[in-house]
């Protein structure tokens, strides 16, 4: 799969998809290989913004136990990704209309975050509000993706209502897993 089609993901329901379900990835291989790596991108970049800027990005930032905080933060989000395709399994098979496999679900699960953790790459620049901006747009993406990975893996038309209401309770659920690891950062 050429880079393009994977920029395209978030963008269609025909480019990319049907080719990710028929390579049948197996779930420790995307564990391993995309979502451990990945998922370890946020902590440390936290933990480089956390120890380099400390209150010039934000007041109060400099007095953390970063090494903790980094590594819970680390645990929790792969904790999440298991989470989250049991989520996406169990909400999209409790509708008639869609139908989803395991390892579709974990295919998602793996997919839906990578906005939100290459949006961590903006961390390097001691700017809160570009970084909250980043994380807001990285969001919409990640919707986006999880609505076209849907609408793709489950074979559904465009403005399908059913995929409209499964995508809107597993962000909300994904949403809310995000916002309990970020007031953690924010607790520590």
């Amino acid at each position: 799969m050429n880079p393009v089609t994977i920029f395209t993901l978030p963008f269609t329901r025909q480019a990319g998809w049907k080719s990710l379900q028929q390579r049948q990835i197996p779930i420790p291989v995307l564990a391993w290989c995309l979502v451990l790596p990945m998922s370890l991108l946020p902590p440390l970049l936290l933990y480089y913004a956390g120890t380099h800027y400390g209150d010039d990005f934000v007041a109060g930032f400099a007095g953390r136990e970063w090494r903790f905080i980094t590594t819970i933060l680390f645990l929790a989000e792969l904790l999440t990704f298991f989470l989250m395709g049991w989520l996406i399994h169990a909400v999209v098979n409790a509708t008639r209309e869609l139908s989803l496999s395991y390892h579709d679900a974990y295919l998602l699960a793996a997919l839906a975050p990578l906005p939100l953790w290459s949006a961590s790459i903006v961390l390097l620049i001691p700017s809160l509000l570009l970084n909250a901006l980043a994380v807001l747009v990285a969001l919409g993406i990640s919707c986006n993706l999880l609505y076209h990975g849907l609408q793709a893996l489950c074979k559904r038309s465009d403005n399908d209502v059913t995929t409209m209401s499964a995508t809107y309770t597993i962000m909300a659920a994904g949403v809310l897993a995000w916002g309990m690891l970020m007031a953690m950062v924010w607790a520590y």
